[in-house]
């Protein structure tokens, strides 16, 4: 639990920080903050590796996690516009971040059973 709860920070902190990013190209007052929201994002993940969360599933779920997040932010927050393309762009992400996750746990045998 405690490795997706750090994993579930590094996404908000990473998200927090490329919106940040945006704000800053018109006021440069946010710098500061983008910094330290991408040092805590970088550090929650190195936090959830060390709590045994495998770096592919990790980064791939941070990954299209932040993606969807900051897009979905984008249009709410900068009144940006999202295609269908970009949607189903992301869509497809999620998808091969769950086929990560599902194919990064191996596979009981008759005889990983007979040895338990």
């Amino acid at each position: 639990m405690k490795k997706w709860v750090l994993l579930a920070g590094a996404i908000i902190a990473e998200v927090s920080g490329t919106i940040m990013l945006r704000a800053a190209v018109d006021h440069p007052v946010w710098v500061v903050p983008v910094a330290v929201a991408y040092a805590a994002a970088f550090t929650l993940v190195g936090l959830t590796l060390r709590a045994g969360l495998p770096i592919g599933v990790a980064y791939g779920i941070w990954g299209a996690v932040g993606v969807a997040l900051v897009a979905l932010l984008g249009t709410t927050i900068f009144a940006e516009t999202i295609s269908a393309g970009a949607l189903i762009g992301i869509a497809i992400i999620i998808v091969g971040v769950i086929l990560v996750e599902t194919g990064s746990h191996p596979r009981r045998t008759d005889d990983d059973e007979a040895l338990t």
